[in-house]
């Protein structure tokens, strides 16, 4: 579907397993990435990769595992394949948290062995009835974490400890007393997911001042080449007022505003590629945010909202560019006073 063209890797827009998750919030695949040219950069914004092989340590776990769920509404919506993975029955039911499929028997006794631990399936013709956004907000809705202790996996993590920045299950939190001080693993969440909010928001803001720097660094690209058709075209009718002698004169005139020109562009495209890829940064920051607010669940929060945010801290310390002077550009006074004395 249009909603979800997001997932796609922003280099050959295929969907992939293996998705990337850079520094400057663009997402690709380790293909794009392993033909990138030049190597070490994003091929979206141009922006340094840190890691000496140009591939990001980082998973979009975000957006892997949005793919992964949305395979499944697919089969369900085209009735492909779908037997209980007990019995392989015709499957009626489908869990969330087992990621199975399951016959009416199996359906039974998974709701009576499991329905004091938040598993509920749901009947395979009503998720087909509902949208896939119906489908993930349902799957966002009962995900919990599970215990980073292997002894405890089933049981479920609902404490997130300060100190040591981890989430906990009650166990956990009980028998060691190295933890401390604790909250709620929601409120933790929450926390974390209004923290990357207010950084999106606050560089909403500060976008807006790039785009002005952008639009007036274009126009400063737009004069300079008025500029130097002007001077052209001045140097050409003073240089004919004048005797063959001079005519030496008029080409080094010449050359040299081709000169300046070609430098004052040259600084120019590479200011406007500097904040053309601050703003697309930006953009993919914003989008990133925006999906993790509608579809990430805890333990995509918990996993990756320390590396968004210390990619958005880098966008917000960036500085703008000092735009230059709006009126004729410096580069031709040195023509102009040769010409002059000319």
């Amino acid at each position: 579907e249009d909603d979800f063209q997001f997932l796609f890797c922003e280099g050959c827009r295929q969907e992939s397993p293996s998705l990337k998750l850079l520094t400057c919030l663009h997402t690709l695949c380790l293909g794009c990435l392993g033909k990138n040219e030049p190597v070490g950069q994003c091929p979206v914004c141009c922006t340094a990769i840190p890691q000496a092989s140009g591939i990001p340590g980082m998973d979009n776990l975000l957006f892997t595992n949005l793919q992964a769920r949305l395979r499944v509404y697919k089969q369900i919506v085209d009735g492909v394949d779908l037997f209980c993975d007990n019995c392989r029955k015709s499957g009626e039911f489908w869990c969330s948290e087992c990621f199975e499929f399951l016959c009416t028997k199996c359906f039974e006794a998974h709701q009576r062995y499991l329905r004091w631990e938040s598993h509920r399936a749901k009947r395979v013709m009503d998720i087909r009835a509902g949208s896939a956004k119906d489908f993930l907000e349902g799957i966002r809705r009962t995900g919990s974490l599970p215990c980073s202790n292997p002894d405890h996996k089933s049981q479920t993590v609902s404490i997130y400890c300060q100190r040591c920045e981890k989430a906990l299950c009650c166990s956990c939190a009980l028998l060691d007393n190295q933890h401390a001080p604790f909250c709620d693993i929601r409120s933790e969440t929450q926390r974390r997911q209004e923290e990357l909010s207010s950084m999106d928001r606050e560089l909403q803001r500060r976008r807006s001042d790039f785009e002005a720097t952008y639009m007036s660094l274009q126009g400063e690209a737009v004069q300079l080449e008025e500029a130097q058709q002007e001077m052209r075209e001045l140097i050409r009718q003073r240089v004919e007022q004048l005797v063959r002698l001079i005519r030496q004169e008029e080409e080094e005139l010449v050359g040299l505003v081709e000169a300046r020109q070609e430098q004052g562009r040259r600084e120019l495209e590479r200011e406007l590629r500097h904040v053309e890829g601050v703003l697309r940064r930006m953009e993919a920051g914003e989008r990133l945010v925006e999906k993790m607010n509608l579809y990430a669940t805890e333990q995509e929060v918990m996993d990756m909202q320390p590396f968004i945010k210390g990619s958005l801290q880098e966008l917000q310390r960036l500085q703008l560019p000092a735009a230059g002077d709006q009126g004729e550009p410096g580069p031709f006074v040195e023509c102009r006073a040769r010409l002059q004395a000319l």
